[in-house]
């Protein structure tokens, strides 16, 4: 038999295999559950499930520790996996809540780590030099949404209570040092107008929550129209809605949702995966439409993500749908074909940081797929902890 045919055949039965492979069954028995440190006596918070805290070398994970009960005044760390060893690359940083704390992120391969504060009143972006620690303010009266680990793009926007001027969505760049508008409030009135003035009352909205694709190519943000004050600590300093989609380099919005269901990107960069297990095509505009994962359980407070080969979801919320306890929240992994998932922990989540917005769990996976990273509070301190497979 010919070489390039016997190569052929043996690709061809692999890709029946890995079609055939249960991606849930390495998460289904032996996994090892930890807290990331083991110093107590202080919060240890990942800030959100659509970022990865692990660096892309896999060397270090990113995390914000406060001793304040409320969780919103700390530092913004770095520890070595294979030591425990910490660094320290900003102190006594402000933030909003405890709930995303400083939005603490990896950039530009894990050269860099971008995060927000407020000081003196003012927000301001700051992006840290990982070998130097010098750091650098970026921009001012912003905050930042979340750019990917291996790119050099970092999204901001205006604050979202009062936004003054800054109403557009901005895109930081590592390689260039310069910020530029990507897209401008103007643009979405125009195309969804109607729906702003119905949703918001006709009040100035901004674009809020920028999230970018791994391909850096698209970015999906939500909408909000601020009360003009200045107290950020509120549920009530704005009223935030909606889900649109567009594409940078031509500024083309691609598909649009009337409804915020915590998303997150599809490592494809063109599908949108959300609460309630449904998964959205962004190629398809509008109206959107959406497939839903088959038996697989619907966890209500969920923060749902996709592994980086796509073959995964992780999500939190309460556990008691996938086998958990009543009350308690749980992280639980399925397969994106549905049918199969595994619920590979529950905890109390009634504790933890004294945050006016609570802090949930936001699991995310390490860019290698075999660790998920999220936040319990199970006691007066919230813990970032790490599940991890064989």
């Amino acid at each position: 038999m010919p070489r390039l045919l016997c190569l052929l055949i043996l690709a061809a039965a692999c890709s029946l295999h890995a079609q055939d492979a249960d991606p849930v069954a390495p998460w289904s028995k032996d996994v090892t559950i930890r807290p990331v440190n083991s110093v107590t006596e202080r919060h240890s918070i990942h800030t959100y499930y659509v970022t990865n805290p692990e660096s892309p070398d896999g060397r270090h994970v990113l995390f914000f520790t406060s001793t304040h009960p409320a969780g919103y005044i700390g530092e913004v760390r770095m520890l070595e996996r294979a030591t425990g060893k910490e660094t320290v690359l900003a102190e006594n940083v402000r933030t909003e809540d405890a709930h995303r704390v400083a939005c603490q992120q990896w950039l530009a391969g894990g050269r860099l780590v971008a995060f927000h504060e407020v000081v003196d009143k003012k927000w301001r972006v700051v992006v840290v030099d990982v070998a130097t620690k010098e750091r650098k303010v970026v921009a001012e009266d912003r905050q930042v949404g979340f750019g990917h680990p291996s790119g050099d793009l970092l999204p901001m926007y205006g604050c979202h209570w009062n936004p003054g001027p800054n109403r557009d969505l901005y895109v930081w760049d590592a390689r260039t040092g310069e910020a530029r508008v990507a897209l401008q409030i103007a643009a979405v009135e125009q195309q969804h107008g109607e729906w702003l003035k119905k949703e918001f009352s006709g009040k100035p909205t901004s674009i809020f929550f920028p999230v970018l694709s791994p391909d850096l190519k698209r970015a999906f943000f939500k909408i909000a129209a601020g009360n003009g004050g200045d107290d950020y600590m509120s549920k009530s300093a704005s009223h935030r809605q909606g889900c649109v989609c567009f594409e940078l380099e031509s500024a083309q919005m691609k598909w649009f949702r009337q409804q915020w269901g915590h998303p997150a990107w599809h490592p494809d960069s063109r599908h949108i995966f959300e609460m309630g297990n449904i998964i959205f095509d962004t190629d398809i505009g509008s109206p959107a439409r959406y497939t839903r994962l088959k038996d697989v359980p619907n966890l209500r407070g969920s923060h749902p993500s996709v592994s980086p080969d796509g073959l995964l979801m992780v999500t939190d919320g309460y556990s008691e749908p996938a086998g958990g306890k009543p009350k308690e929240w749980g992280i639980m992994v399925a397969d994106m074909r549905g049918g199969k998932w595994a619920l590979i922990h529950s905890f109390d989540q009634s504790q933890g940081a004294k945050s006016w917005r609570r802090n949930d769990p936001h699991p995310v996976f390490s860019a290698d797929g075999k660790r998920i990273y999220y936040n319990v509070s199970d006691g007066p301190w919230t813990r970032l902890m790490v599940a991890e497979r064989k």
